[in-house]
């Protein structure tokens, strides 16, 4: 069984509430266990991915937020720098499901975030196990 940390940047409280229940319903489906953290923003969730790896305690990791276009350039700086930084951690072997959505505006997110539309949390979370699952595989 494995534990799973739920990171997420809790911006927009009704569409991360859509996001955390996707995810927790995946993972407690496939019969693992989670904690869930909350940070400030979605440029905070590798840093605190990065801050749990250090204590041992879990084996993969979800990463949740909403990013949503405004009028300033600033999407473009924390949708990719956070990107980047989740990208950086699973090329050292970490399992992460990066469910941060990007998106032009609240409708967009509200489809994607919702678990009997899209549910990318729960996508987030399959994908955090799947990778667990094949660094297991692969030793």
């Amino acid at each position: 069984m494995a534990h799973v940390l739920i990171i997420e940047a809790r911006f927009y409280d009704h569409l991360n509430d859509l996001l955390v229940a996707g995810a927790r319903a995946a993972i407690e489906a496939a019969g693992h266990t989670h904690e869930t953290i909350t940070v400030p923003g979605a440029l905070e969730i590798p840093g605190a991915i990065a801050l749990g790896i250090g204590t041992d305690r879990y084996d993969a990791y979800v990463a949740l937020g909403v990013v949503i276009r405004g009028e300033t350039y600033h999407f473009e700086i924390v949708a990719g720098e956070s990107a980047r930084g989740i990208m950086a951690l699973t090329l050292d072997g970490i399992a992460i499901g990066n469910g941060i959505l990007t998106t032009e505006n609240e409708a967009q997110a509200i489809a994607r975030a919702d678990p009997a539309q899209l549910d990318k949390g729960g996508g987030a979370a399959h994908a955090a196990l799947a990778m667990l699952a094949l660094r297991d595989r692969l030793g």
